[in-house]
């Protein structure tokens, strides 16, 4: 089975719990909760859809440039039921950098920003995915030359997308502390989509929560999160969701006045922007006139 496999077969669920968590949420409804809205909810699986489509063009890329550079290499590493699991930490391990570098570079965040873009949290939110995901698989590059075989990275790149699934819930609460310091939950993952200052930019794990822990970038769930960006969309429509950053982005380099500063907005943070030099003061102000008056 590989990792598109894993992904087509896992679909269904993904519906059924979504339908699932709705009833429950009508059911047991909670106003401390974020719950679902219809509007909110079609566009999650709107783009979800649309990032599915556009994946098997991404997967088919990567996965040529994968078997190449695997052919390069002269190192190989033989899958079997001791080193996968071994290879799914490693892949973690290459997520962690790959989602915390999707965040701190804007070139990067103009197509991570989607998955973050809902004011809602619930299980629709986790399949609200980029239409532009190709940057994501260079950072498993090294994994393909250290000797992992191309369908190895892709499956253990598959389990974890679908174990990150039941972390978008507003619904389970904190679980015992050991738990939470190690492996991802639904309470390390809602400050991760949180929007307050101090929850931004934190917990990237995917499965484990150790390299957060060990990079510095770790936070527990304090009060409620807030979800959505810092500076929200207010819109359903699939193709703004999809595109709203790159329009941004495309717009700041438009106006920068040099290419320096270009370069600033596509790699430096998202919110980046050139310093105005202040204004000038005093004599060295005034235009140049007639010095005898």
């Amino acid at each position: 089975m590989n990792y598109e496999h894993v992904l087509i077969w896992s679909a269904p669920a993904f519906v059924l719990l979504i339908i699932i968590e709705m009833i429950y949420y009508r059911l047991h409804p909670d106003e401390s909760a974020s719950g679902y809205s219809v509007r909110d909810t079609a566009a999650s699986l709107t783009v979800g859809s649309g990032a599915a489509l556009v994946d098997v063009l991404y997967k088919a890329i990567a996965l040529a440039g994968f078997v190449l550079l695997h052919e390069l290499t002269p190192l190989r590493i033989e899958v079997t039921w001791v080193t996968f699991p071994l290879i799914l930490l490693a892949q973690d391990f290459c997520y962690y950098w790959m989602h915390r570098e999707h965040h701190l570079v804007r070139l990067l965040w103009a197509a991570h920003v989607v998955h973050h873009s809902s004011r809602k949290y619930n299980f629709s939110t986790a399949v609200r995915q980029p239409w532009t995901g190709l940057t994501s698989q260079l950072f498993f590059i090294p994994l393909v030359l250290a000797g992992v075989p191309p369908w190895a990275v892709f499956l253990s790149g598959g389990i974890n997308m679908i174990s990150q699934f039941w972390l978008h819930t507003d619904r389970i609460g904190r679980l015992p502390r050991p738990i939470e310091r190690v492996i991802n939950t639904p309470a390390n993952h809602r400050v991760h989509h949180a929007s307050q200052g101090d929850y931004l930019d934190r917990n990237f794990g995917g499965i484990l929560m150790i390299w957060d822990r060990m990079f510095g970038t770790y936070a527990e769930e304090a009060e409620r999160p807030v979800y959505g960006l810092t500076k929200n969309i207010d819109t359903f429509n699939p193709l703004r969701v999809a595109t709203h950053e790159y329009a941004a982005l495309g717009r700041d380099l438009a106006r920068a006045d040099s290419w320096r500063d270009r370069l600033g907005h596509l790699v430096r943070r998202p919110g980046w922007q050139p310093r105005t030099p202040p204004p000038a003061t005093g004599p060295a102000a005034a235009p140049p006139g007639n010095a005898d008056g």
